[in-house]
């Protein structure tokens, strides 16, 4: 049994990075042609496309009654997208220069995703706290979109905003359907594998004998991200490390305020393993803070300082599951 489920995780892997190929490809050409920042659709839309397995895992344990699962995967994935994904992609591709306003978008990303960790230290998130995690993720988005509203006014300052808003984006309309439809079958892929591989995975690890909470931060939580590795290592290689380090830093702020506030909504969380807990928040702080000290130091991030941010990885599992 263990080997046929193996086997179907490596078959829906392959078709999670293919979707997560056309996602990339359809996004860049719209954004291309709607005149939007590269970074702010890394970091609103397509990270959020790539969340779309972690806010699935949330939804469906949260009906199922064990949102742990979803915290779990949540801060699982929050771990693997920094350490694991972009210390592998980083070292398969070699230096990563890093811009200026990417560095003030870190601070927003750790606050994120600090903030459902700091509102579970009384061992529960409840609903109110579900609806702060919302506000901030809309606050986030909001302040994304002011900028190019901004852009937008400096053109048009005589105009009335609405007016300007509506007026700008009418250029999506001149996009051929067909990358809109290859942006919506990406995305159904993507889901749709994402799901066949959350199944099997919960399904590997549950003959295993794995608390659903290490199923979540391991298992789960490094299938559900292979959107966003597929994505950061398809951005390197096109040489746009923007979107690289947007969607790093944007899924975090996803997953830690939209898929928490979401599944606390609909299922208050109450932790159990409080002790994995506290090492998964301290490991969270201490690799992210490692990959904020090393884009800051020398404004990119080495081969050397990618190995670092694995090992780092490879500690919090053997820490976690000894």
């Amino acid at each position: 049994m263990i080997p046929v489920i193996s086997f179907l995780i490596i078959i829906f892997s392959l078709l999670l990075i293919k979707a997560a190929d056309m996602v990339i490809v359809a996004g860049r050409r719209i954004a291309q042609e709607a005149h939007i920042a590269t970074y702010s659709v890394a970091a609103i839309i397509l990270a959020l496309g790539t969340s779309l397995p972690e806010l699935f895992v949330g939804i469906t344990s949260a009906l199922e009654g064990s949102p742990n699962l979803a915290f779990g995967v949540v801060l699982g994935s929050n771990i693997s997208n920094v350490a694991l994904i972009g210390g592998i992609s980083a070292l398969m591709v070699g230096k990563v220069f890093v811009r200026d306003y990417v560095k003030s978008d870190v601070w927003i990303s750790l606050f994120a995703g600090t903030l459902p960790l700091f509102l579970a230290l009384d061992k529960s998130i409840s609903r109110v706290d579900g609806l702060i995690l919302l506000m901030v993720y809309f606050a986030y988005t909001t302040g994304f979109f002011k900028r190019r509203f901004e852009e937008v006014g400096k053109k048009q300052a005589e105009e009335k905003f609405v007016y300007r808003f509506v007026r700008e984006f009418k250029t999506i309309e001149s996009i051929k359907a067909k990358e809109f439809g290859r942006l919506f079958l990406g995305l159904a892929l993507l889901l749709f594998s994402a799901d066949m591989l959350v199944r099997f995975s919960s399904q590997l690890a549950s003959l295993a004998n794995i608390p659903v909470f290490l199923i979540g931060l391991f298992v789960l939580a490094i299938g559900t991200s292979l959107p966003e590795f597929a994505f950061s290592i398809r951005s390197l290689e096109d040489h746009e490390p923007s979107m690289f380090f947007g969607n790093i830093l944007g899924s975090t702020i996803a997953n830690s305020t939209l898929i928490i506030g979401l599944t606390t909504l609909i299922s208050p969380l109450e932790i159990t393993g409080f002790n994995e807990y506290v090492t998964g928040v301290v490991a969270f702080f201490v690799i992210f803070l490692t990959f904020w000290f090393f884009i800051k130091s020398k404004h990119r991030l080495d081969r050397w300082e990618a190995g670092v941010l694995l090992i780092l990885y490879f500690i919090f599992v053997v820490v976690e599951v000894l």
